[in-house]
């Protein structure tokens, strides 16, 4: 997405404004960052959500440039904003979706990437340093804090990480998926969503390589993961 520049009267060029969406489960948090980032005179936060379904709706309601999340959104999942991200991303074409999160490590960072984020920083981020990255994802570009950019280059370098290795979650999961259980059973015995199952599974087949669920099972047995 790129922000055009405007002209005033005078001929002075004067910044557009960003129009941001805070998605995060912690209103303190949200209203820390309001009050922050409405300091900037092209900055400003059209809307807020505490979960992934409120995300999606203010987000279809408000049209944002930038959406400003965070990973953990509920209790029950701690990776919740990774199928927001995707799901927004596949949803509003164009949109630059940020992530703002305490969680960092290679996995993270790159899965990220593959759901649609353009950027990834941690919540220790000086002020000045976020408000840059959300600019330059306005800007169409990408935005990552020097951590987040190492865990990216090593994973084009191809150097070894924990980047494939399946979370707890994921192993979660996939134990309950080798039972036969639907989604929807998944869910209802870890306590998250069907949606949120129906992530995790894609993400079990794309590190096992595999298009199939019976042969996520059947891959993981061999590898002795279940």
């Amino acid at each position: 997405m790129s922000v055009p520049t405007v002209r005033e009267g005078s001929g002075k060029v004067v910044a557009p404004t960003v129009r941001i969406v805070l998605v995060d489960d912690h209103a303190i948090l949200r209203d820390g960052l309001r009050s922050v980032l409405e300091r900037e005179a092209d900055l400003t936060i059209v809307g807020e959500a505490s979960t992934r379904e409120e995300g999606l709706a203010v987000v279809a309601e408000v049209h944002p440039d930038i959406v400003l999340m965070d990973l953990k959104l509920s209790a029950s999942s701690d990776y919740e904003g990774l199928a927001l991200c995707a799901q927004l991303a596949k949803a509003h074409n164009g949109i630059g979706l940020l992530v703002l999160t305490t969680f960092l490590d290679d996995r993270l960072v790159v899965e990220a990437v593959h759901a649609g984020a353009r950027g990834y920083v941690v919540k220790d981020v000086d002020t000045t340093e976020l408000v840059r990255a959300i600019r330059a994802v306005s800007r169409g570009e990408s935005a990552f804090d020097s951590r987040s950019a190492s865990a990216v280059v090593r994973s084009l370098n191809g150097t070894p990480s924990s980047i494939e290795r399946l979370t707890e979650r994921e192993l979660e999961v996939l134990r309950l998926l080798a039972t036969g259980l639907s989604n929807n059973m998944i869910g209802a015995r870890l306590f998250i969503s069907a949606t949120t199952v129906k992530f995790h599974v894609s993400n079990i087949m794309r590190k096992l390589a595999v298009s199939r669920r019976a042969e996520a099972v059947y891959a993981a047995s061999k590898q002795g993961l279940i």
